[in-house]
């Protein structure tokens, strides 16, 4: 996907770089810096609704926990409804949830059972795309409740896991590649 909106700053001059984080041989890429300046995260949103904007968007799915601060701020740009992607057992209401594979194991994610109705317009939300299960899992949830994916944005790809390769058959948007 392309943007029709020109960066007025360098978004990666705001993300750092944590070596041995979580553990040793990852170099974290740290949000905090662009989170706490205001002209990066507004420049952060401005851009990813300048993106979709005209898609009839009606809900933005975002993925626990760091996708629900891009999701919701660009809920409230967009003026469309937000639905929390939570871990097993962390909501309160009856829920569908998908289970996938980890590199080691499995996990569960789930959505309220009413939180999207059939054919709804939803874009999915996070901060970062790596291996991209996760956006994978949530895209096959929603499709198996008759939702219609209309992208995934991020914040930030990391193009060298090869995340996009999971996602063929969804647009995906990103700010900044890695």
């Amino acid at each position: 996907m392309t943007n029709t909106m020109t960066k007025s700053i360098d978004l990666k001059k705001y993300i750092r770089d944590i070596p041995d984080f979580p553990k040793k041989g990852i170099i974290f890429k740290d949000i905090s810096p662009l989170l706490g300046n205001r002209q990066a995260f507004r420049e952060t949103i401005d851009l990813l609704a300048e993106q979709f904007k005209n898609e009839r968007i009606e809900s933005i799915i975002a993925i626990e926990a760091r996708g629900f601060i891009f999701g919701s701020a660009l809920a409230y740009k967009l003026g469309v409804g937000f639905v929390p992607i939570r871990k097993k057992g962390k909501l309160p209401y009856k829920t569908k949830s998908i289970t996938y594979q980890l590199e080691y194991g499995t996990d569960t994610l789930e959505m309220h059972s009413d939180a999207v109705s059939p054919k709804a317009r939803v874009l999915i939300v996070d901060d970062v795309l790596a291996t991209g299960g996760t956006v994978r899992a949530v895209a096959d949830l929603l499709k198996q409740h008759g939702a219609v994916i209309v992208g995934v944005a991020s914040l930030i790809e990391l193009t060298f896991l090869k995340g996009k390769d999971k996602l063929k058959d969804v647009p995906l948007y990103s700010l900044i590649q890695y």
